[in-house]
């Protein structure tokens, strides 16, 4: 009597479903009844820092804090054998890293009692979806003031320091300086208004792909040669990268504004360091209003500095309008910043921890480059 063919799908089917675990970007972990790391997928060993094999060996509180919650979530999912969702959990600890807030989505394994799977997304590409939606709202926002106060303000001005000149030339000397304060008061003014208007230039930006090592030795160029002459300004590229795709001008603006901050932040400390990186992040995307198209995020340039960082209670509104710690700054370059980074369909964000600051920027490569491709090993500069 001969057996029953086996099904090739059938014999195929668990390296197919660990072939699905293993691409899914978000770590997963099956914990059996005893507690035990049953299995992990790739993204669990990176996100525990351990291979499946030593994961398998121990118990799930060995490697997540003291009295987590995720170890409550597990019980309850058991008991009530029920699949239970929480939301922005602190799993940070010495052992996993500083700032490790994640969603869990925990569920029980029918076909093995008292078996859970444990699916954890790190909060920082949520967070990252919603600081940008953030940062394009402050920039409409003061797109709207921009416009009311160019035409409003500009104008009267105008006719106040005409008036203040005519004053200057019948006024004795010690009225005269009130004359001068008078324009050159109105001319701080007026300049201020001019940096607004930027906001309210909606015109369509010529693109074309561009070696953004180009773009940033031209910015280290200007930066010594001026505000950071003191400074130590290193990098450090991924000569690999492919072209971004992007209007020049508004690139040298963007970085020209993040170093001048990093080198302002610095001061005159002897020490002080500007380090500008460049790397490939695939994985990272977003969807475009309106479309079901979605947009890759894989170039990131990043401006380091060692200056005293940023106040954690400023970071979440640091790329709005005003916002600002210098004594005498006008908070709208990391506006500007964020509009033409949004503008070219990209991110950007602030790590500040310590004496360490990071300004992250995400940005699409150039049209018909495909995350897939195996780019060239090519010079990091033109």
């Amino acid at each position: 009597m001969t057996g029953k063919p086996v099904d090739p799908n059938v014999a195929k089917a668990p390296d197919l479903a660990l072939a699905v675990l293993n691409a899914i970007q978000n770590p997963v972990i099956l914990v059996d009844a005893g507690g035990l790391i049953a299995f992990a997928n790739w993204e669990a060993e990176s996100f525990f820092g351990a291979s499946a094999g030593y994961l398998a060996r121990h118990d799930i509180s060995t490697f997540i804090p003291f009295g987590s919650p995720l170890l409550t979530l597990i019980d309850q999912v058991r008991e009530r054998k029920a699949p239970v969702s929480e939301y922005r959990v602190d799993l940070s600890s010495p052992r996993l890293g500083a700032e490790k807030l994640v969603d869990i989505y925990v569920a029980p394994v029918t076909t093995e009692p008292g078996s859970v799977v444990v699916v954890i997304q790190e909060r920082s590409m949520a967070d990252k979806i919603d600081r940008q939606l953030t940062h394009r709202g402050a920039a409409r926002s003061v797109t709207g003031l921009a416009s009311m106060l160019a035409h409003e303000i500009k104008n009267p001005l105008s006719g106040i320091r005409g008036a203040a000149q005519l004053l200057e030339t019948s006024v004795g000397d010690e009225d005269r300086a009130l004359t001068r304060l008078i324009c050159d008061e109105t001319d701080r003014i007026v300049s201020l208004v001019d940096r607004m208007e930027v906001f309210s230039d909606e015109r369509p930006v010529d693109r074309v792909p561009l070696n953004i090592h180009s773009v940033l030795d031209h910015v280290k160029i200007v930066a010594k040669a001026g505000f950071a002459r003191n400074i130590k300004i290193t990098e450090l590229y991924d000569p690999s990268l492919p072209p971004v795709f992007a209007n020049r001008d508004q690139l040298v603006q963007v970085f020209l504004n993040l170093i001048k901050n990093a080198s302002e932040a610095i001061g005159d400390r002897p020490d002080g360091e500007i380090q500008l990186t460049t790397a490939y992040r695939p994985g990272i995307r977003l969807s475009v209003a309106g479309t079901r198209e979605k947009i890759s995020l894989p170039l990131e340039f990043c401006v380091h500095d060692n200056g005293p960082g940023v106040p954690a209670d400023l970071l979440p509104h640091l790329f709005d309008p005003f916002i600002t710690t210098k004594t005498n700054g006008s908070g709208l370059g990391l506006a500007l910043v964020a509009k033409i980074i949004g503008g070219h369909g990209g991110i950007v964000e602030c790590d500040s921890q310590g004496s360490r600051t990071t300004f992250r920027v995400l940005m699409p490569a150039s049209r018909g480059v495909s995350e897939d491709d195996d780019f060239p090993k090519t010079k990091g500069h033109d």
